[in-house]
C-alpha cells in the first residue's frame, strides 16, 4: 500500500512539473501577442520543437538598455545574474558590471559573446541596434536561437523579452537532459532579465548626462 501511495504522489506531481508550472516558466512574464509574434531570428531554427519566452518590463527607454545587452560575456560586463553561481561553473571570473563599459560597446553579427566553460561563447548573427541580439548555433543535428528582443512599450518604458528555440532530436536522453536543463535555465535567465532591468532603471534615474554611445542616433 505504501509503495503504491508513493507512487501515486510522484504521478501526480509529475503531472503538475509538466503541465501548469512548466508552461508557467516556459512564458514568464510574455503576453499572449509576444507569445505568437515574429522575431528577428525565427528564421535561424524555422521549425523548433522546443520553445521558451521570458519577459520583463522596464521603467527606461531602450537606450538605457541596449548597452547592457552589447556588453554581455565574460571579461566584458558579466550575464547579470547568479553571479556566485556562474563564477562557481566558470561562465564568469568575476563580478557583473554595474556601469557600461564603453569598450565593450561594439558588437555585430560574426563577433562570439564569451562565456566559460565547454561552449566557449554565444555566437552572434544578427544585431539591430537597441532592438533586437540574436544569438544561435549547431550542434551535431541540434540547432538553437537565443534572442534578446527590446520593444518601446510608451514613452518611458520598454519590454525585454527573450526567446530560446530550438530544433532537437526527439529521444528519450534529450527528453530527459532538457527536464534537467530547463528549471536551471529558467532561474538563471530570469535573475539576468531582473539584473539587467535594476541597472537600466538605476542608469535611467541617474542625473549624471548620458553619454553620447547611449543616445538613440548612435549605432554600434
Amino acid at each position: 500500500m505504501t509503495a503504491t501511495i508513493a507512487l501515486y504522489v510522484f504521478a501526480v506531481l509529475a503531472v503538475l512539473y509538466w503541465i501548469p508550472i512548466r508552461l508557467w516558466y516556459r512564458r514568464w512574464g510574455v503576453t499572449d501577442s509576444e507569445l505568437t509574434g515574429p522575431m528577428l531570428g525565427d528564421d535561424q531554427v524555422p521549425s523548433p520543437n522546443y520553445e521558451a519566452m521570458l519577459a520583463v518590463m522596464i521603467d527606461a527607454r531602450p537606450e538605457f538598455v541596449w548597452p547592457w545587452l552589447v556588453q554581455l560575456g565574460k571579461g566584458r560586463g558579466g550575464l547579470y545574474s547568479y553571479d556566485w553561481l556562474d563564477r562557481l561553473f566558470g561562465y564568469l571570473d568575476g563580478p557583473s558590471a554595474t556601469s557600461i563599459l564603453p569598450e565593450f560597446q561594439r558588437l555585430e553579427a560574426g563577433d562570439v559573446i564569451p562565456i566559460g566553460g565547454a561552449s566557449g561563447g554565444f555566437p552572434v548573427t544578427a544585431v539591430d541596434p537597441y532592438h533586437t541580439l540574436v544569438m544561435s548555433g549547431q550542434a551535431g543535428p541540434s540547432r538553437w536561437v537565443w534572442e534578446l528582443h527590446l520593444q518601446a512599450a510608451d514613452k518611458h518604458r520598454t519590454r525585454l523579452i527573450s526567446r530560446n528555440r530550438a530544433s532537437f532530436p526527439r529521444s528519450i536522453g534529450m527528453r530527459m537532459f532538457l527536464l534537467v536543463l530547463e528549471p536551471a535555465a529558467f532561474i538563471m535567465t530570469r535573475r539576468m532579465l531582473l539584473g539587467i532591468k535594476q541597472r537600466a532603471e538605476g542608469l535611467a534615474r541617474s542625473p549624471v548626462a548620458v553619454p553620447t554611445l547611449l543616445l538613440p542616433h548612435h549605432r554600434v
